[in-house]
This record gives structure tokens, C-alpha cells and sequence, in this order.
């Protein structure tokens, strides 16, 4: 009876097309190269939660590119998400694990043809943080306005970014760290060649992502590896490291330092005397690591701190080179930042003191630091909060926002330059103003009135989206009934401006932006 149910799956999937959408209330049954699943309906969008795009990173497996995932043959059910990848305060263990490389699909598309453009959500959280299944990445509404949404798993902090020079040793490529954007482009891949069966179009995909998600997106623009796997790319507050150093200076993608950072890692879980130091790491569970790793997102915590770095393989060794010689991919981009992005990275932070934001400053421009606090002047204990705020909203946002735009300069490819100021009525908002993160719900359309949103969100999250999905669609934001967006040109300087209405503006903190472009340090080796 089990050969006859599994032979006629068989032929049902050979005989009807490469997905097959029979039943708009009924969970629809979808062949990926992979193997046939399942998902459920809700709304009338198709949902397909929890799909592994690459074999667990366990194991042997662990500190290694993605791999292939196992196939099979009868159909599996994805209807729950998957666990999100470890890391810390993980406050329900169940709900982590190291095999952890799935994704989510959401999609409006009654049949397969119907080729809908196809946008690739990167989560934030500091390269330490974060899951695909977050209640406000949830793509429901979105994918109504005619888009294919995927999210993303990839592995996060030292499981996923570290570098130590035995794992270099032992590569291919005789480097190592940069895990998490592999398994970014091994979802890119997924979805070219799978995303056609959900009604997608491989030919029109869009990464976009927000914060560690958007530094992913511009890291991704000008990686040799990721060529030709998108078409378009949204990167919402943060730019491809650069300025990622105002944020922590450990933060700068030094492959030098954050080897150290590996070696001293290996030294705190006690495996540097091991007489096979790799296997004594990978014999430690993967909680272990990450406690040991301990990483913080404070501005004012410079230990230990595993993101992304420059090995000239996965990434060029130098990222400012790179846009500035017009090295990242030809492709149209949205670039932001929010109005407060400072206040995120303070709601936790006590005793703000003047002389403490000086030994900030001195930290991230050592003997430039006095000019740097006459641009960002704070001469009492009350104005420390808001002038870091506003530092951090330039320096590790606005200012690389604006760079990668005036990079684009150099090719046919456009970038739209965005600055979001609304300030609605959320608990959050009230509390850390326009803040790192507040224009989320608006791009995903999850807008609540129980939440404190009111009919002007409603409405600026109704045009949000509808920019989006136009450039999804086409490369350029504008479309009917949306103010005219224009392309950014270093001569004109406008940025479009989304708050209680949307507007034009000019010289997007132009003053502080020059300074951090004159004053920056940057260096990759």
C-alpha cells in the first residue's frame, strides 16, 4: 500500500506543473529540487514555514560552507517555523538550535507562471541576533501586494563569523569566518532555483534587510559570490561595515583582529591546549560557545564581537575601494536611515557623563576626537543621550547610506536615498523616539492600531509598500499615486523624506556626513 501512495505522488507531480496550486483553501503540494512539501493558506496567501535550504551546520559541518541538503521523496509539511540559529539570552532552548538553516515563503500566486517578482528578507540583530520568524518580518501583508516573500535563517555570531587560523587552515580558500553570508547566498541560490515553483521569478529577486540584515544586503552588493543572485537590493540602516566601527570599534571587519578575537574564544572554552584544538571546538555544544563568545551590542562594550570580515574571498579586503571603484554589482538600491537610530543602543544605558562620550569619541577617532565633539557637542551629563544619538544616527547610518548611493554614481544601476522620521504612537516610540527599527512594520505592512498606530501609519505603510513592490518589480521605486522619488545625484543631493507626509529634502545632514567622509580611519588591513 506504501509503494502505491508513494507511486502515484510520483506521478501526480510529474503530470501537473512544477507546483501545483489546485485548491485556493486547500495547503498546496510543491516540488522543489529538494523534494515535494506542503504548507497551509491563511488569507488567501500560501505559506510555507521552516524549509531547509542547506544541511545542518552540525557537527563536522560546523565552521564550514553550507552544503547540500539531503532529498527526499514523500511529501513533508512545513506549516511551523524552524529554530532560530543560537545565540544569546535564548531565553526558551527549545526554540534554538544549531540546525537551524531554514527558511519561510509567503505568496498570493494561484498558479506557477504567474513569474511574481520575488523580495529575500536578511534579518538584523548585530550579526548575534535575530530569526527569520520574527512576528514583524511575518510576510503576509506584504506578499498581498503582489510579491513573493522569502525570510531567511543564517548562522550568527562566533558559530557563524569566526575566524581562527586553524579553520583557514583547513579551507579551500585558506580563509575563514563569514559563515552567515554564505549561508545567505546558499538561500539566493535556493530560491533560484526553487522560488519558480512558488509563482516566483528567479529573474526579478530583491534582497532587503535591515540593520545587521542591511549591512548583510551591502556587503552582498560587492561580493564576487553573490553575483547575478539578485536583481535589486534595500538596505535599511547600515552600510557595508563601513561606519560599523562608530557602532563598536571592534566592529570593522579586520580579518588580524577578529582572528584574535577567535583565538581568544578558543583560549575561554579551554580547547587552545587541546592536541586537536578544532575537534575539542566542535565538541562543545554550540550553547557553550556562544556563552563563552558573550557578545554585547552596547556602544560602550568593546570585548568580544564576531560579524562579518574582509578575506578577499567571500568579501574584498577592502569594502571602500570596492564602492568607490564601482566594484559592487550593477544593481538598482534603496538606501536609510531612521531619525533616532542612536536611542536603541542607549534604552539600557545609565550614568551618561561628558567625560564618558569623550572616551566614546576618543575610541573611534583617537586624536581627531575634539573635533569630532565640537560637531557633536555634548557639555552637560542631560545632552550625552541625544548627541550620541545623533552621532550614531550619521556616523553608522545616514553617512553610509549616502556613500554607497553616491557609489552608484559610478554605474547604470540607480540609488534612492530615504530618511524615515515618522514618529508614531508605540509604546517603543514614545520611549526611544524614531528609533533603529521603527519603520518595520511599515515596510511589512503589520500595522496595529492596537499596537498605537493610527490611519496616517495605515497610510504611510500602504505607500511604503507600494515603493517597495514597484522596485521590486522594475528597479524604480515611483509608480501611481506615490510622490515622485528621484534618483540620488551627488550634485543635487535629495533624499525623499517618509513622515506624517512625504516630501523632498535636500542635503541629507550634510554638514556631519562630510566630517565622518573626511574624518574616517577605515582600514582593512
Amino acid at each position: 500500500m506504501k509503494i502505491i501512495k508513494l507511486t502515484a505522488i510520483i506521478l501526480l507531480l510529474i503530470t501537473l506543473p512544477f507546483g501545483v496550486f489546485a485548491d485556493e483553501k486547500k495547503p498546496d503540494v510543491i516540488q522543489l529540487d529538494s523534494g515535494p512539501i506542503g504548507g497551509k493558506v491563511e488569507d488567501g496567501v500560501r505559506i510555507f514555514s521552516g524549509i531547509p535550504y542547506a544541511a545542518p551546520p552540525i557537527g563536522e559541518l560546523r565552521w564550514k560552507p553550507p552544503q547540500e541538503i539531503a532529498s527526499w521523496t514523500q511529501v513533508r509539511n512545513f506549516t511551523d517555523f524552524s529554530p532560530s540559529c543560537p545565540q544569546p539570552n535564548q531565553q526558551d532552548a527549545s526554540k534554538f538550535s544549531e540546525d537551524c538553516l531554514y527558511l519561510n515563503v509567503w505568496t498570493t500566486a494561484k498558479k506557477p507562471d504567474e513569474r511574481l517578482p520575488v523580495m529575500v528578507w536578511i534579518h538584523g540583530g548585530a550579526f548575534n541576533f535575530g530569526s527569520a520568524s520574527q512576528p514583524e518580518y511575518n510576510g503576509k501583508n506584504l506578499a498581498k501586494k503582489g510579491v513573493v516573500v522569502v525570510t531567511i535563517n543564517y548562522r550568527l555570531g562566533p558559530l557563524g563569523f569566526l575566524v581562527h587560523p586553524l579553520l583557514s587552515k583547513e579551507s579551500d580558500h585558506n580563509t575563514s569566518g563569514n559563515y552567515g553570508l554564505l549561508d545567505q547566498i546558499a538561500a539566493l541560490k535556493w530560491v533560484q532555483k526553487n522560488i519558480a515553483a512558488f509563482g516566483g521569478n528567479p529573474d526579478r529577486v530583491t534582497i532587503f534587510g535591515q540593520s545587521a540584515g542591511s549591512r548583510s544586503v551591502s556587503l552582498q552588493m560587492i561580493s564576487p559570490l553573490s553575483a547575478g543572485l539578485f536583481h535589486r537590493a534595500i538596505a535599511e540602516s547600515g552600510g557595508p561595515i563601513i561606519g560599523s566601527e562608530y557602532l563598536n570599534p571592534v566592529f570593522n571587519g579586520n580579518m588580524a583582529n577578529v582572528s584574535k578575537m577567535g583565538q581568544k574564544l578558543t583560549s575561554k572554552l579551554g580547547c587552545d591546549k587541546a592536541e586537536d584544538v578544532l575537534a575539542a571546538m566542535r565538541a562543545k555544544s554550540a550553547q557553550e560557545i556562544v556563552t563563552a563568545a558573550d557578545c554585547k551590542t552596547s556602544v560602550f562594550d568593546e570585548a568580544l564581537f564576531f560579524a562579518p570580515v574582509f578575506d578577499g574571498w567571500v568579501l574584498p579586503k577592502d569594502p571602500l575601494a570596492a564602492y568607490s571603484g564601482g566594484q559592487q554589482h550593477d544593481v538598482p538600491i534603496i538606501v536609510d536611515s531612521t531619525l533616532n537610530e542612536g536611542t536603541f543602543y542607549l534604552a539600557d544605558e545609565k550614568d551618561l557623563s561628558v567625560e564618558k562620550y569623550k572616551s566614546f569619541l576618543k575610541a573611534r577617532f583617537a586624536d581627531n576626537s575634539g573635533k569630532a565633539f565640537e560637531m557633536f557637542p555634548a557639555y552637560k551629563a542631560k545632552d550625552v543621550a541625544r548627541a550620541i544619538d545623533h552621532f550614531v544616527t550619521v556616523a553608522a547610518n545616514a553617512h553610509p547610506a549616502r556613500f554607497v548611493a553616491q557609489s552608484m554614481e559610478r554605474k547604470k544601476s540607480s540609488a534612492y536615498l530615504y530618511l524615515f522620521t515618522r514618529l508614531p504612537n508605540t509604546a517603543m516610540a514614545r520611549k526611544l523616539g524614531v528609533h533603529h527599527g521603527v519603520e518595520l512594520a511599515y515596510v511589512f505592512g503589520n500595522i496595529n492600531k492596537s499596537d498605537g498606530f493610527d490611519d496616517t501609519d495605515m497610510g504611510l505603510s500602504n505607500k511604503m509598500m507600494g515603493y517597495w513592490v514597484n522596485f521590486t518589480k522594475t528597479g524604480n521605486p515611483n509608480g501611481q499615486g506615490l510622490a515622485d522619488w528621484p534618483a540620488y545625484k551627488s550634485k543635487s543631493d535629495l533624499n525623499l523624506e517618509f513622515s506624517d507626509t512625504i516630501r523632498t529634502n535636500k542635503h541629507l545632514f550634510k554638514k556631519e556626513c562630510d566630517f565622518i567622509s573626511q574624518q574616517s580611519t577605515y582600514r582593512s588591513e
